[in-house]
């Protein structure tokens, strides 16, 4: 059965002058428009296509990578609107329509809104959701979430304790301030870390790896910093951690263990002017 709004794996059964048809079984042959076309391609061949519906409301399919497909949530530009709703840029194909009755606030051209993608029930066409929340997974699964984990976010939206975000495309989580060492925009996509899951299953999320490990690979971006200017650090395990964040993107936990590593194996001195390299 054919997965609409996502990959499949087709044969390829004729060739024509406009292109491709490809074994869709009981959907029957699905066209795949010249422009995709390699000469590589063969009859008898299985290639791997993204099947969605084009102005026509046909089966189609396309080699073409979109920039979401049906089950997940992506953060997508508005391209243009009409009396029916938004259209936003999705990749390659046709642009993706988000209904009035499916929006938050009335969407507007060239804003970008987060959303879920999905396959309407009544008329099995594609479309996104700004309701979000409806499709969001959640509990976290008891037997998952070890501290240091890590995981997959797409930052949703800033709240007064921090950011919101959707963890590995699933579940809610959150990033408080005092976890913030980098700049954070709703729409960033990127790898972060289980720092403790809640009884009501949502999840607070690092953006840096925990545990002595990180304490160590930072440690060893301390020491080439120390290196590069001219052996001295005037940050010390006393200074503001907006500082310490601010200069090295870290918490200043991270920052003290790494000083008290690089002390232990005597390869600094600490004072309250700063650190500094030992030379012998």
């Amino acid at each position: 059965m054919l997965k609409l709004g996502d990959f499949n794996t087709l044969k390829i059964v004729k060739r024509v002058d406009f292109g491709l048809y490809l074994d869709g079984g009981d959907e029957g042959e699905v066209l795949m428009p010249k422009r995709y076309v390699t000469p590589s391609m063969q009859i008898g061949d299985e290639i791997e296509v993204f099947i969605y519906l084009d102005q026509d409301e046909r089966v189609v399919a396309t080699t073409e990578k979109p920039l979401a497909k049906v089950g997940d949530f992506a953060y997508l530009e508005v391209a243009w609107t009409n009396q029916y709703g938004a259209f936003l840029k999705w990749g390659p194909m046709k642009d993706l329509f988000c209904p009035f009755r499916e929006q938050k606030q009335r969407m507007e051209t060239g804003k970008s809104y987060i959303v879920y993608v999905k396959e309407d029930e009544e008329s099995h066409r594609l479309m996104a959701t700004a309701k979000v929340e409806k499709f969001i997974t959640p509990l976290y699964p008891t037997e998952g979430g070890k501290h240091g984990q890590e995981c997959s976010i797409l930052v949703w939206q800033k709240t007064d304790l921090g950011f919101k975000v959707i963890v590995d495309n699933k579940y809610q989580g959150q990033i408080y301030d005092n976890q913030v060492f980098q700049p954070l925009h709703t729409g960033d996509c990127m790898t972060a870390y289980i720092d403790h899951v809640r009884q009501d299953g949502k999840i607070d999320i690092t953006i840096q790896p925990t545990g002595r490990k990180h304490t160590l690979d930072f440690a060893e971006v301390l020491l080439r910093y120390l290196y590069e200017n001219n052996g001295f650090c005037e940050l010390s395990d006393k200074s503001p951690s907006e500082i310490i964040a601010d200069r090295f993107k870290v918490s200043k936990k991270i920052y003290k263990k790494a000083i008290g590593d690089l002390y232990r194996r005597r390869l600094i001195t600490i004072s309250d002017d700063g650190i500094k390299l030992v030379t012998e």
